[in-house]
């Protein structure tokens, strides 16, 4: 029986630091906080009835879920290498700069790891349909997205690191 493989996170080395340092503020001062919650909520009574407990009890779940989160990630990272002569073809951390072939409009996106994706910025995922479509392209190449409403092309103008 083959085990099945945990999910590489590709991450840049600043996004790598944040995760440790969240791991580290979480394991110390918020889980001190939460157990001072549930102590606090404990001191007014009976349980059944005490929405103060419930919520300090919620948010321990949180609490622990978001730390089992972040620590899965730091077991199954990759650091992305950014290659600062690669400017060929696009890769993870490339800066793209792309051209809708219909409307002519141009934007410029960078390439992350699905953990840094922030698309309302600029950020998209690897692992998108752009991102994917993106991958490996040169400039002059046309990338085909599908979307909802249809495929879209798009010309990659320039790559930058």
């Amino acid at each position: 029986m083959r085990q099945k493989m945990a999910k590489e996170y590709k991450l840049s080395a600043e996004r790598l630091e944040e995760l440790k340092q969240e791991l580290t503020y979480l394991k110390t001062v918020k889980e001190k906080e939460v157990a001072d919650l549930i102590k606090e909520a404990r001191s007014f009574g009976d349980l059944s009835e005490n929405s103060e407990y419930d919520e300090a009890k919620n948010e321990q779940g949180k609490l622990y879920s978001r730390i089992a989160e972040v620590e899965n990630i730091l077991a199954n990272y990759v650091v992305i290498e950014e290659n600062a002569d690669d400017t060929d073809v696009v890769g993870m951390g490339s800066r793209i700069t792309v051209k809708d072939v219909l409307t002519g409009d141009e934007e410029t996106y960078q390439v992350v790891g699905s953990q840094e994706a922030d698309p309302m910025n600029g950020r998209i995922s690897e692992e998108s349909p752009f991102g994917k479509a993106l991958l490996g392209k040169a400039i002059g190449d046309i990338a085909v997205v599908e979307a909802p409403a249809g495929n879209i092309e798009y010309e990659v103008v320039a790559i930058q690191r």
